[in-house]
């Protein structure tokens, strides 16, 4: 087996570490490996966009603030496997990470907001496992995603093993194992890293945000884009600089709006128009937040993209949002929650009912039929509802849901009997 030791430059095994692959550290733009966007070849314009640069754009925060809330306000429970089927375990360690506190200072929900956020922008989440006295996990401290490689090894006796290169908080950069260190990749193709959309749809997102910086640009210079200043003297080029400069600090921007120019040198000024509407300015604005919607697996309305919305489609976007995007980040969670930290016999499973919710009336029509069929017991239905118990809540009942199941119907009560008549009837 290779040490976790052995030494790799440039992504390819060098000595004894020959049978080591090393994974992109930054998604699918290795400089070393044969990856689709080096086949393609490299952008000429240098480096991708930066995620603070896509950040400016609103319907990306939107969409990113959006699916990382749903990701971490729904509970993940532990379950324990059982003959009747499964018990929930709350009071385990590895539970309180995902439910409580991840760690001393962060509670859980925000280590599963940063964890959705990480797998959205770079395609990979990591964590240090911090564990008590037994061994056991009971905290998480979150790494920076790029901080982060990932280096596989694999023989055919033992299979694929993984170590992870790290920068810890200390600032110190060990070769960590699984069992210090967890790592969740995105939806991926090599099973090592996810596919970072900073750098697959950077044009998309440098696009969107060009519309917004042309459009800060555009009304700070009194919508007048450009202003083209001739004369027919001959001007030498110092001299053009300080016209231009003096120009600009006179007339440029919206406190200088109607300024009186007076010009000299038979110098004439004319303004180079620019029309939106023909250009479309509003349209391409509304088409990149669809862009940015398709990108992240978001419905329009969700972006506040109303252009093509109806009343009685709204709902089965909201349904769209939850069945196309949430389910599959609640598997890839649950599956490597339980893969890391799950005792044999154990597994942690996602909760989503809270994005189910309808409105009350639904909601209790729907409560109504599952008491009926004995499905739920009235106290599951308050525990739904976040409502304490009530004595004799815990019964099952059928039918009108006055019969509690396995009991005989209660006995009709008998009919009284009928009035006699009176001397003044008679």
């Amino acid at each position: 087996m290779v040490a976790a030791t052995d030494v790799v430059e440039g992504g390819l095994p060098i000595g004894a570490a020959q049978p080591t692959i090393v994974a992109a550290a930054d998604g699918m733009s290795d400089p070393s490996g044969m990856t689709v966007l080096n086949l393609l070849g490299s952008k000429a314009k240098g480096a991708p966009i930066g995620e603070h640069q896509a950040l400016t754009v609103p319907a990306v925060l939107r969409a990113l603030e959006v699916l990382c809330g749903l990701f971490a306000m729904t509970p993940f429970h532990y379950f324990r496997r059982t003959d009747d089927g499964k018990v929930r375990v709350d009071d385990a360690p590895e539970a309180l990470m995902f439910s409580t506190s991840a760690n001393a200072a962060q509670p859980a929900f925000l280590m599963k907001e940063l964890m959705m956020g990480d797998l959205l922008m770079s395609g990979k989440f990591g964590a240090y496992i911090h564990r008590n006295a037994l061994y056991r996990p009971h905290a998480l401290s979150r790494l920076v995603p790029g901080s982060i490689a990932v280096n596989q090894h694999w023989d055919r006796t033992d299979g694929l093993e993984l170590f992870y290169d790290a920068q810890l908080p200390d600032g110190t950069r060990p070769r960590l194992t699984r069992n210090d260190m967890w790592f969740v990749p995105g939806f991926s193709r090599d099973g090592l890293v996810g596919l970072d959309r900073l750098k697959l749809l950077s044009d998309s997102f440098e696009a969107a945000a060009s519309m917004n910086e042309f459009a800060a640009r555009f009304w700070d210079n009194n919508a007048q884009p450009s202003t083209v200043l001739t004369t027919k003297a001959k001007v030498e080029q110092s001299e053009k600089v300080k016209i231009r400069t003096d120009w600009a600090q006179r007339f440029a921007g919206p406190r200088n709006a109607g300024a009186v120019a007076v010009l000299d040198q038979e110098m004439k000024a004319e303004f180079l128009s620019h029309n939106n509407e023909e250009a479309q300015f509003i349209e391409t604005r509304g088409f990149s937040v669809v862009e940015v919607g398709r990108a992240f697996g978001v419905p329009p309305h969700v972006l506040f993209e109303l252009s093509r919305a109806t009343f009685s489609n709204i709902e089965h976007q909201s349904l769209e949002l939850y069945l196309y995007t949430m389910l599959g980040h609640f598997g890839r969670a649950q599956a490597h929650m339980t893969h890391q930290f799950a005792a044999p016999g154990h597994f942690f499973e996602a909760n989503p009912d809270a994005l189910l919710k309808g409105d009350i009336k639904s909601r209790y029509e729907a409560y109504s039929i599952a008491i009926d069929k004995g499905v739920l017991n009235p106290d599951e239905v308050r525990d739904l509802e976040n409502r304490n118990k009530r004595p004799g809540g815990d019964k099952y009942r059928v039918g009108s849901g006055s019969t509690i199941e396995g009991q005989a119907p209660a006995a009709p009560a008998p009919a009284a009997p009928a009035p006699e008549p009176s001397e003044e009837d008679a």
